[in-house]
């Protein structure tokens, strides 16, 4: 492909060269890039592009795009206003624009954004079409099945993989959009159908420093890459019940479908929550709909009102929605259960903020149990001020707690468990005498144990018939990442080992 004919995407440049050079990769990593490359030089975080230039002209790139003039007598340089912004839309037309040729829901929120992409999947392909999903589990489409590096992809693996699902005979592209990703434009030329706002609460603050600017990341999905999609249909869906939402759909200029509990264009007539699962009349602007899923809790109910707004505003029939809803048994680490034979509901879960730790407690609470086992860390090098706002909902819900390692990284453990720690005795909970190295404690004790494998058969080994235990943070990960590197660990595989040696 030509350098000029990438350039019609861009819309604010100054070209200074020969566009006619071949190109045959966009790279934005200076290791990356040589002959027929594109560099794109992006600043970033702790490394700055522009400062690689000099070595890729010298590596053998003779076309660059940058914020700033680079000026080599055999070179093209293209000078924006935003690189970051430039390389999604290049990738977009390097790789044909496959977001045309398909319908693309993009689903946003701090909670519930895999639950519902499963649950629109399931109704979609019960309607009998092809579907391509991208999220934080894994991006599958037909027999491409691939684990998820990172919610987001950068924009060339991102249009790399969407032209690979539209090949494949992909008609609908579910994606989970993050908001880091919205604020690194990476999802810049998609062209998107509907977008889903699920809901808002603080996380990522270590990034976005404050919730006002993470709810803008969120809210720029809808008021800039949504309103400038070039689909002929475009609807937003938000969750009305959610204040930031109602302040969204305020905020909007395309047209709006609205879900809630009680109210909103779609919203539950009735309700029945159970150990079996979720039972409903949904109210919806066609009329109602009787619902049964296998799924647990009031959040979950929530994803299923998102989810049949999207397929309502798709224009799905009724009978695909129900039977696509009901298909869906359990979510990959979101309250996966884990069987057993000891009378216990054990529970798996990816909650790793205070709000979703929240959530699936109550759940939990809600549905009976004599006692629960909590047991749980936070990941290192990241929002630190959430810390003591899940140790603080731990024990307000929990019988006991046993605060562990999650993802430390680069932070010693003890540290991350220390400020834990603050917000489990804020609530008012003892520390148990024992430690919790033993059997059986006295309720509402907590303990702590940085080994997580060991903190797991110690919840195990605690919880009696009837009891319920939650292993909350990393739901399906398959990795401990301690340090630069990452171990193979699993929470459920573990909790299945430890189960094994109690039998």
């Amino acid at each position: 492909m030509k350098l000029g004919q990438l350039l019609p995407v861009l819309d604010e440049k100054e070209l200074f060269g020969d566009e006619q050079q071949e190109i045959r990769s966009i790279v934005s990593h200076s290791g990356s890039a040589g002959a027929n490359s594109l560099f794109v030089a992006i600043a970033g975080l702790r490394v700055d592009g522009h400062d690689f230039l000099e070595a890729v002209y010298q590596a053998g790139t003779r076309a660059f795009v940058t914020q700033k003039p680079f000026s080599k007598p055999d070179a093209a340089t293209i000078v924006v206003p935003d690189s970051r912004r430039a390389l999604s839309l290049l990738a977009t037309q390097f790789y044909g624009h496959p977001s045309r040729q398909a319908a693309l829901v993009g689903i946003t929120g701090t909670n519930g954004k895999t639950t519902t992409t499963y649950l629109i999947e399931s109704i979609l392909q019960h309607a009998g079409f092809a579907v391509g999903v991208l999220g934080t589990v894994a991006y599958r489409c037909g027999s491409l099945q691939r684990p998820a590096a990172q919610t987001t992809l950068e924009p060339m693996e991102l249009q790399n993989i969407l032209r690979d699902m539209v090949d494949g005979g992909a008609q609908y592209l579910v994606m989970e959009v993050s908001s880091q990703g919205l604020d690194q434009r990476r999802v810049d030329g998609c062209q998107f159908d509907v977008g889903v706002f699920t809901n808002l609460t603080p996380e990522h603050l270590d990034y976005h420093e404050t919730l006002e600017n993470y709810f803008q990341s969120k809210e720029r999905f809808f008021t800039q890459v949504l309103a400038g999609s070039a689909k002929q249909k475009v609807l937003a869906v938000v969750n009305q019940d959610d204040p930031l939402g109602r302040e969204l759909l305020e905020r909007i200029s395309v047209p709006r479908l609205s879900f809630g509990y009680a109210a909103g264009d779609i919203h539950a007539h009735t309700a029945a929550l159970s150990p079996e699962g979720i039972r409903a009349d949904i109210h919806t602007p066609g009329g109602m709909l009787q619902l049964y899923s296998p799924l647990l809790g009031m959040f979950n109910l929530y994803n299923i009102l998102a989810a049949v707004a999207v397929a309502v505003s798709l224009d799905i029939a009724p009978e695909a929605i129900r039977t696509g809803i009901e298909a869906v048994h359990t979510i990959p680490g979101r309250m996966e259960r884990i069987e057993n034979s000891r009378g216990m509901l054990i529970v798996v879960d990816y909650a790793h903020t205070g709000d979703a730790l929240e959530n699936v407690l109550q759940t939990l609470r809600d549905i009976g149990g004599r006692n629960i086992v909590t047991v749980f860390g936070c990941g290192g090098d990241r929002d630190r001020e959430k810390r003591p706002v899940m140790g603080r909902v731990a024990a307000r819900y929990s019988d006991t707690v046993i605060i562990t390692s999650d993802n430390p990284r680069s932070e010693p453990p003890e540290n991350i468990i220390r400020e834990i720690e603050c917000g489990v005795l804020a609530e008012g909970m003892n520390k148990a005498s024992d430690n919790l190295c033993s059997g059986k404690t006295e309720k509402k004790v907590y303990g702590i144990c940085p080994d997580r494998a060991q903190a797991i058969y110690r919840a195990l080994s605690l919880a009696q018939p009837g009891d319920s235990v939650l292993i909350a943070g990393k739901g399906h990960e398959t990795f401990q990442q301690i340090g630069d590197k990452k171990f193979p660990f699993d929470d459920r595989e573990v909790a299945r080992s430890s189960l094994g040696r109690h039998n």
